[in-house]
């Protein structure tokens, strides 16, 4: 009998078969992951809002499908993170699920990151200051000018390593508020947090760095009051710049001389 097509051979479709790799089982979802996502569904769905308490732990676990076990742990997990809040005696919260509380968590998480990372940190912040400031002149108010003026005033009659850092914060926490972007302004103030240290470490021992800083800010706050978002981007691009330029110099291996290491 012959076969009407050799594709069609049930020799060749075994033998075609027989060249698939098998197939390795699916690795088995832990049941707190599930009951996480389940959770997370209820609230991006609109089912739990903001504030919204959650039904009772016996009720939720049997709407889910889940057990009590499960949904404890997955509580206790979205609490961490800030998006369940459990009120002793009262039950359990969707939190307000704000940016700056949600980026607590990558705050966190930044503060585990290696010495060698703190330059990725630092490209990241070189991207998105600029831009926020850039914002920032363009929405600031007359009453916003104002403040944004008390903050250079303090930085400039700041006489401490301790006291410049502090201007210096304010001034940036500032106008990441003022370019009117919560999410943009939590982020930015994780990554500024994250940077803190290696900025104060600076600030404390080059007394140079500390009059430049001034002049520095001095020039972003100029374009800020001109309502000129590109002035003040550039402004902004060219402080972070500096720094970013500073730490790379500083985490470069020293030269080679005659074969040996440069010691400082």
């Amino acid at each position: 009998m012959a076969f009407p097509s050799k594709a069609r051979h049930p020799m060749n479709a075994a033998k075609r078969l027989g060249e698939l790799p098998a197939r390795k089982s699916p690795v088995p979802e832990r049941l707190t992951d599930v009951a996480i996502a389940r959770v997370k569904e209820m609230i991006t769905s609109g089912k739990l809002v903001p504030g919204q308490r959650l039904p009772r732990e016996q009720d939720l676990a049997r709407e889910l499908g889940l057990s009590r076990n499960s949904l404890r742990e997955a509580v206790r997990a979205l609490t961490l993170i800030k998006v369940l809040e459990v009120r002793q005696g009262d039950g359990t919260y969707v939190t307000s699920l704000e940016p700056r509380l949600l980026f607590d968590a990558v705050a966190f998480v930044t503060h585990l990151l290696r010495d060698h990372q703190m330059l990725e940190v630092w490209e990241v912040r070189r991207l998105l200051e600029p831009a926020a400031t850039a914002l920032a002149a363009a929405r600031m108010t007359a009453a916003d000018h104002l403040e944004l003026a008390d903050r250079i005033e303090r930085f400039r009659i700041a006489t401490t390593a301790d006291d410049v850092m502090s201007a210096d914060v304010e001034f940036h926490r500032f106008i990441y508020h003022c370019a009117g972007n919560s999410m943009l302004e939590s982020v930015l103030e994780t990554l500024s947090l994250q940077t803190l240290q290696v900025r104060a470490w600076r600030k404390a021992t080059d007394e140079r760095h500390r009059q430049a800083a001034l002049a520095e800010h001095t020039q972003i706050y100029r374009a800020i009051l001109a309502r000129d978002p590109e002035l003040a981007r550039a402004a902004s691009a060219m402080h972070v710049a500096e720094g970013e330029s500073w730490l790379r110099d500083s985490a470069a291996p020293l030269p080679a001389v005659d074969g040996g290491t440069l010691m400082s």
